[in-house]
């Protein structure tokens, strides 16, 4: 996550110095802590909060269990993770949903910390989780509020009830208390009241939030607070506990780029858990908060859980099936692949599922530059095509090739690496379905025949490489063993995971792209 960006490269290099040494001195220990938490002020993390945490970190590091463990850099890893789930919320904390509908959650918070918009997120997912909500119009003060409420509704799906136009007209407590009354005669399960922010804590703003919440009587009150507020986010929080009280936090705009420090705060300065994080523009960049996962993505540990639940909620389980039938059968198509590269693209972002890959802090610059159109090139190359071209890529001569790529708007060598590398992809799926290993460009075939050549005829003995590198030498003997030509050097062909052009250092595939290549293809 880009809020948590800085901090993650300062602990990352901190432990990266721990590492070189294979046991850790007392002064060892103190100057690590002392990073720990320059990194932490830095990011805007409270004082008293990275006062507790590094003492515990310091405590534990100094302890048996660092001095006596084998390997005492990643015993220090460890605890610095464990002390980050505990100042997270330790646990994570689920919606109490009422035990006679409709569940009430009323959202607080200040103006511009995007609660109107997370009314919507939530909305959706409620109705993804099998819910009925309806959003509650009541903030009447900010301008267009209800009329911004009434379009995020339309896009999440969700009904909205607004009596009142707002800007500055109606009863904000009366609207929530007839808003839960209309929920019930609808027959929702689950109301979501929208309440107004100013731009500053104030008294009048305290008043009227403790009167809906006295009026409506809610089930759940979400404090909404922007990531990017910085050392605010103490005093804002303090402030909104002692006003209206709060049963749990949400933290907007966790993909910007400032420090972060109101997530590393906020649970632990009020004793309220961080149950949700809005992490984009989109209606469907919101997930459910995981102090272990969040600590994780800090630590560049990765978050492979959260990657997994993405996966499953976007692909079919009957489609990757007939998939990997498919691969076994040889019948898998430039239909077939395109129609998983959509799923994929259906997970979201790309970007962010490659940065929640452990040590995805070290491939910031290629994340940075990876181009989240590529997908949209690749599916414009192939909807060129003509449904038998499709199904038979060998009938792509260059005629045809150029015609795809005109139709495309892009070049004959994309629609040739394209092509290229969809047949490399089925050969390897097709060994993969098999139980076999796939053989990886570049690589050459695995060694003891899993897969790679099974117990078929011998080769015929080829001469031995004469090259004076030993890793050259190692590498042509392999190739000459297989029967095949050496692999290529770094810097010979070139493209991406997709077969679009990427850099021309690259010499085939990497492991990296073959193992997005078999997640994109039907897992």
């Amino acid at each position: 996550m880009a809020t948590f960006g800085n901090l993650s490269d300062r602990l990352a290099e901190t432990f990266k110095n721990l590492r070189t040494k294979g046991k850790l001195s007392a002064a060892d220990v103190d100057g690590t802590v002392r990073e720990i938490r320059r990194a932490l002020l830095d990011a805007d993390v409270a004082l008293e909060v990275v006062k507790d945490f590094t003492g515990k970190v310091r405590e534990r590091a100094l302890g048996d269990e660092v001095s006596k463990a084998l390997n005492p850099a990643q015993q220090v890893v460890k605890i610095v993770n464990e002390e980050l789930v505990e100042i997270l919320g330790g646990q994570q904390r689920r919606l109490e949903f009422a035990k006679k509908p409709p569940t009430i959650i009323m959202l607080a918070g200040l103006q511009g910390a995007g609660k109107t918009t997370l009314a919507g997120k939530l909305a959706k997912w409620l109705v993804k989780d099998g819910h009925t909500p309806i959003l509650v119009a009541a903030d009447l003060q900010r301008p267009n509020a209800v009329t911004q409420l009434e379009v995020v509704g339309a896009q999440a799906g969700v009904p909205v009830y607004a009596p009142e136009p707002g800007n500055g007209i109606g009863n904000p407590v009366k609207v929530a208390r007839d808003g839960v009354k209309f929920a019930q005669q609808k027959m929702h399960d689950v109301v979501i009241v929208d309440t107004a922010g100013r731009l500053g804590v104030d008294a009048e703003m305290m008043k009227q939030a403790a009167d809906i919440r006295k009026a409506i009587d809610p089930d759940e009150v979400l404090f909404v607070i922007d990531a990017m507020i910085g050392q605010d986010a103490v005093a804002t929080a303090k402030a909104f506990q002692d006003g209206v009280d709060f049963t749990g936090v949400v933290l907007s705009k966790l993909d910007g780029d400032a420090r972060g420090g109101a997530a590393l705060s906020v649970a632990s300065i009020t004793g309220r858990p961080i149950m949700f994080a809005s992490t984009g523009e989109s209606l469907d960049d919101f997930e459910p908060f995981h102090p272990d996962r969040m600590a994780s993505r800090i630590l560049d540990l990765g978050d492979i859980l959260t990657l997994i639940e993405q996966a499953q909620g976007a692909f079919d389980e009957d489609e990757a099936r007939k998939m990997a039938e498919k691969f076994s059968t040889d019948s898998f198509t430039l239909d077939d692949f395109l129609g998983q590269m959509q799923q994929l693209r259906n997970m979201g972002s790309i970007k962010k599922m490659m940065s929640m890959l452990p040590g995805a802090g070290a491939m910031k610059q290629q994340l940075e530059n990876f181009d989240e159109r590529e997908i949209v090139r690749t599916e414009a190359i192939i909807q060129s095509m003509t449904k038998a071209e499709r199904t038979t890529p060998k009938l792509l001569n260059g005629s045809r090739r150029l015609r795809i790529a005109r139709g495309a708007g892009s070049t004959v060598t994309e629609v040739n690496q394209l092509v290229s590398r969809f047949e490399q992809a089925a050969k390897m799926m097709k060994t993969v379905a098999k139980g076999g290993m796939p053989n990886i460009p570049g690589m050459g075939p695995v060694p003891g025949g899993m897969g790679g050549g099974g117990r078929g005829k011998p080769q015929p003995k080829k001469k031995g490489s004469k090259s004076g590198n030993p890793a050259k030498r190692a590498a042509e003997n392999l190739a000459l063993a297989s029967g095949e030509k050496a692999a290529l050097p770094a810097g010979a062909g070139g493209g991406t995971g997709f077969g679009l052009g990427g850099s021309k250092k690259a010499g085939g595939p990497t492991e990296d792209e073959m193992a997005a290549l078999q997640k994109m293809l039907g897992r």
